[in-house]
């Protein structure tokens, strides 16, 4: 169980430190999820009669922080523009064709070791016994780094339990004689761990919220005080005066010009109010009461403590520390003035192992519910750098499709990667003076969806770069199984090809629920955990379930799964968007759990009558690898189109299955 726990917190802790240093890592977001499944099933092959967690788990974390400690990496977004990158202005660290491959199959190693522990409970024990000590650590694990994340801890507190947990899985464990050897091999790369994340998480400029790495930095310019906010080793945005910010940049007061119509806004909602230099602004035109909506609770709090104008604390100002598109959908509120104000994310596609924090702020059906929430004569608009013309187009397509008229559009600068687009609720609440916008271009793209949430994306295809390093990732799965059995692995795994299936069936499940649950109660670092712990406690159930009572026969159970996922395509999230809050979190949680209790219930009856248990489990894991691979092709056919190749895959495992054995009337 400890091992179980140390698995999960070290997954989700390397999914955070890592991507806070290398950048890389936004922009592949399971990437160390997919290296933590291949550590894992390796770890389960080669678990045998393993008596203590390995060395090399230890010393290749040690190497893993250091490497990266010494090495960060930041970005430019390329000479693509079919894929935008919302980061750093310049490029350091490694290139990507080395960092990557680096961590990959450091996650696998450091994972591999305390999976080997677990790998010899399922040999040791009853199949479903050691499955339900499994899923306990898992749950907490998730628990302990859920509740660091709330504290805001910075990393040198997840350091030191993982050191402690692993010389409590190995230092006990040892014979006297070889104490020495183990202080060496054990304490040593854990000291260099602790000493790197001590030196980090002692900097006073950085702190940590659930989403990055913060950092400050302060200076006057001209007189005028200036403080820049970087995240993940990424400049995101500055507290500046609002006269300043008005002086320097103009453009930021237009959608005030925009959308006056001769009066100032009352009533304005800002979506993305960061540290506070757009509410400062907002009050600055003439605002009666602002509410400011903020993600991220840490960047709200600098703002609040050290913006110039202080605008948090000026009384005609309310915060919320919520999700955009949540906190629309949760309102009955009307506004003059509705703005999305730089809501710049650091991630490119969703996945089940990173945040993207705006997928669904601009979708259609998120500017149809911004119009839902403008008052008479109120308007909606949005700023930011968005480096392609094209995407200028497609978001004031995006508007026109929601208000049916065209928006007005203004681009701002030489090189017009700056633009302020702005809609009145109907064509005479909206000002465009000289600005009209001339319409989409024959190469603008659709707008993004629900379904479909990929604004960034220009094509409808999976960029080459996705698929060569998808590519690269499951042929080194196929070698790492290979080395780790000795080149028994898959004719041992071969009998459990149903399992394996299973494994990746339920990886696009789970998917789909944390993106399901994301745009119905908000894409938040709270909801993940939720929803994580929730499908934990849902596989749980199943392996009870199965352990005390006599369950239905696995046909059965396969029709069950059937028909969970064939109501999950019949309901679509955009009508459980239109159910009160209440009843949409009951109705949600039924139809995203009933297909994966089904299916774990399935899995719990198959797996207790395997001859092999590290196998037949390694198996599944390695399945859930391919699952992790399959999900981006919701970049082609969105997120629903996950559950036809769920199904599928369901489809092909319920053919393999064992013909003629117990399991099949069990």
């Amino acid at each position: 169980m400890l091992s179980s726990a140390l698995m999960l917190f070290l997954e989700l802790a390397l999914i955070r430190w890592t991507g806070s240093n290398v950048v890389h890592l936004s922009y592949f977001s399971n990437f160390v999820l997919l290296g933590s499944f291949l550590g894992i099933g390796v770890g389960i092959l080669r678990s045998g009669k393993a008596k203590r967690l390995p060395y090399y788990s230890p010393i290749m974390l040690g190497l893993l922080v250091a490497v990266i400690a010494w090495k960060p990496v930041t970005v430019n977004r390329g000479s693509s523009s079919s894929v935008i990158y919302f980061t750093s202005l310049s490029t350091s660290g490694p290139p990507t064709y080395v960092i990557l491959p680096i961590i990959f199959v450091a996650a696998a190693v450091v994972l591999a070791g305390p999976a080997e522990l677990v790998g010899r409970c399922f040999a040791d024990l009853p199949r479903l016994t050691a499955y339900r000590f499994d899923l306990i650590g898992s749950l907490i694990g998730i628990v302990a780094f859920t509740g660091l994340s709330f504290l805001g801890a910075p990393p040198i507190w997840w350091g030191l339990i993982v050191t402690v947990v692993f010389l409590a899985l190995m230092v006990p464990q040892q014979k006297v004689t070889a104490t020495a050897l183990s202080a060496v091999l054990v304490a040593a790369p854990l000291l260099v761990m602790v000493g790197v994340l001590f030196h980090e998480s002692t900097r006073p400029e950085n702190s940590w919220s659930p989403y990055y790495k913060v950092q400050t930095s302060g200076f006057d310019w001209q007189g005028v005080p200036l403080l820049t906010i970087t995240v993940n080793g990424v400049p995101h945005q500055q507290a500046i005066p609002a006269d300043a910010r008005l002086q320097w940049e103009p453009q930021y007061g237009l959608p005030y010009e925009r959308a006056a119509v001769g009066k100032a806004p009352k009533n304005v909602l800002i979506i993305g109010a960061g540290s506070g230099s757009d509410v400062a602004i907002a009050l600055k035109k003439g605002a009666e009461h602002v509410d400011a909506v903020e993600i991220d609770p840490r960047i709200r709090d600098i703002g609040k403590a050290r913006h110039p104008d202080h605008p948090y604390q000026d009384p005609r100002v309310t915060s919320y520390i919520n999700d955009g598109r949540a906190y629309l959908s949760g309102t009955d509120k009307k506004y003059d003035l509705i703005l999305l104000a730089l809501p710049d994310s650091l991630t490119l596609v969703n996945g089940a192992s990173s945040l993207r924090l705006e997928s669904y702020l601009f979708t259609q059906q998120a500017f149809e519910s911004a119009k839902k929430h403008l008052a008479p004569g109120g308007a909606f608009a949005m700023y930011n750098y968005y480096r392609e013309t094209w995407l200028i187009d497609r978001l004031a397509l995006t508007a026109e499709k929601a208000f049916g008229h065209k928006p007005c559009v203004d681009k701002v600068g030489d090189d017009l990667q700056q633009a302020v687009v702005t809609v009145g609720l109907t064509e005479a609440d909206q000002t465009c003076g000289d600005k009209p916008w001339a319409g989409p271009s024959a190469i603008t793209p659709p707008p993004a969806t629900d379904n479909r949430p990929f604004l960034y994306l220009f094509t409808d295809r999976i960029p080459s770069l996705y698929l060569v390093t998808l590519g690269l990732v499951l042929v080194a799965g196929l070698i790492g199984v290979g080395i780790a059995g000795g080149g028994s692995s898959y004719r041992r795994m071969r009998p459990y090809t149903d399992l394996f299936l299973l494994g990746a069936g339920f990886m696009l499940l789970e998917t789909k629920s944390i993106t399901g649950f994301a745009l119905l109660f908000g894409t938040t670092w709270v909801v993940n955990a939720i929803v994580f712990a929730g499908v934990l406690i849902a596989v749980l159930a199943a392996v009870e379930v199965t352990r005390r009572f006599k369950t239905p026969p696995v046909k059965i159970m396969y029709a069950v799964l059937g028909a969970g996922l064939l109501l999950s395509w019949i309901f679509p999230d955009s009508w459980l968007l239109s159910m009160p809050v209440g009843l949409r979190a009951l109705v949600a949680v039924v139809i995203a759990f009933t297909p994966i209790f089904a299916a774990n219930v399935i899995f719990a009856k198959r797996f207790t009558d395997t001859e092999d248990g590290t196998a037949s489990f390694g198996a599944n894991l390695l399945g859930a690898m391919l699952g992790g691979c399959l999900e981006y092709a919701a970049l082609i056919i969105g997120f629903d189109g996950l559950l036809i190749i769920a199904a599928l895959l369901y489809a092909g495992a319920f053919l393999l299955r064992p013909k003629g054995s117990s399991v099949v009337n069990a």
